[in-house]
């Protein structure tokens, strides 16, 4: 009986990315993981600058390591006409081309979608930008930061005294995601009607639809949720607290049951779910500084083990207050072997599975490449002699 074939969705499709930073390469990313040849075009000697961010993960970048494995580095200089020759090869036989390049610089090397399209009927072309091809913020700069504040997520996040950014990339990562999710779509509308579409993706209007919750909270005009640190803006008690051995217990509540379960049991002062203070969501939320001492009274007797113990006996959800290196080892991953071995130019790597489990099929987790590492093979795919490789290399447009 012959194997199932475990090959991916994606596999022997190939996807052209001019891509740097995060957004563009978490989005590639995701469609290698899922079988699709991706080939990075990078420039000579310097790369993808994310690959200089850093050398925490020995001695490579964190932030390329996390979001460029399974792909193929290609180095052009594109200012040069043989280099541009060569991309053009690439993609008349692409599927998928991805690129959040400067605004307007694609286009003014020709490879708008209507200029792609008119050639290549096939070919989906993915765009990523700060803030979408036109409109007064078009040719604005962008990074994540920046969007984080102009689409007011630091105005709910953070405390009272002070705004915080999310810890990690959060507007890159949610552009990426939408670029990964159009361009899948894409792809079945293909099998539809035969053409390749065009897939433009903003990192603000990704971070501003992530921002549906507080938009609606503050619609016509009514008061935004306020910034509570780690705590739930409008649901109480749904945060962090402090217990007796200095140790901090994430927890939440969602509903009156729990609320009531949460006064008996954890508390064991029952006569708290009826006090008019805190006998429905909208007064805890308004007297949360004063339930927030009540708890705090109560946990300083108990350790956090203590707490933990009450929460689960009374099936209220609760958490431990991580750091990012316990995740290397957390229980949970480990127990369900969330991690595989990966390569690297500096050798074997732990990387994460996608999170989502598939099972008619397997992940690709091959390798993070080189800078360049590719070049060689993919010209010689293109019918490029040894002779033309080495003179390409010597012309620096390799």
């Amino acid at each position: 009986m012959s194997k199932p074939n475990r090959k991916g969705p994606l596999s022997g499709l190939t996807v052209v990315t001019l891509e740097h930073a995060i957004a563009a390469p978490f989005c590639t990313r995701q469609l290698a993981d899922l079988g699709a040849r991706v080939i990075k075009v990078e420039r000579p000697r310097v790369g993808d600058f994310a690959r200089a961010y850093d050398h925490r993960t020995r001695g490579l970048a964190s932030h390329f390591v996390w979001t460029n494995r399974s792909k193929e580095s290609l180095t052009l200089d594109l200012k040069q006409p043989e280099a541009q020759a060569v991309l053009g090869e690439l993609i008349a036989e692409a599927d998928v081309l991805v690129q959040n390049l400067a605004p307007g610089a694609a286009a003014r090397m020709g490879l708008s979608f209507e200029t792609l399209h008119a050639k290549h009927k096939k070919l989906i072309v993915c765009d990523i930008s700060g803030y979408g091809a036109d409109g007064p913020y078009r040719d604005k700069k962008a990074y994540d930061l920046l969007i984080q504040s102009e689409a007011a997520f630091l105005s709910i996040t953070g405390t009272s005294e002070e705004p915080s950014k999310a810890g990690n990339s959060i507007a890159d990562i949610a552009a990426g995601m939408y670029a990964y999710t159009g361009i899948l779509s894409a792809l079945l509308q293909r099998g539809i009607s035969g053409e390749g579409s065009h897939v433009e993706v903003s990192m603000l209007e990704a971070l501003v639809e992530w921002m549906g919750f507080p938009m609606y909270y503050a619609y016509d005009g009514q008061q935004p949720p306020g910034r509570n640190g780690a705590a739930h803006a409008t649901i109480y008690p749904y945060g962090p607290f402090r217990t007796g051995d200095g140790r901090v217990v994430m927890l939440g509540l969602q509903n009156e049951r729990e609320w009531k379960l949460f006064c008996d049991a954890v508390l064991r002062r029952p006569e708290l779910a009826t006090d008019p203070r805190f006998n429905a969501n909208v007064r805890r939320v308004e007297s949360r500084a004063a339930l927030k001492e009540v708890i705090e009274q109560t946990f300083a007797s108990l350790t956090a083990q203590d707490v933990i113990a009450r929460l689960d006996e009374a099936q209220i959800a609760n958490a431990a207050v991580n750091q990012v290196g316990d995740l290397w080892t957390h229980p949970q991953l480990r127990a369900r072997e969330r991690f595989a071995t990966i390569g690297s130019p500096a050798g074997e790597l732990q990387a994460l599975l996608p999170p989502a489990n598939v099972d008619s099929f397997d992940v690709r987790m091959d390798p993070v490449p080189a800078l360049g590492e590719h070049s060689a093979a993919i010209l010689r795919e293109l019918g490029r002699s040894e002779a033309d490789i080495q003179k390409l290399h010597a012309d620096g447009v390799i």
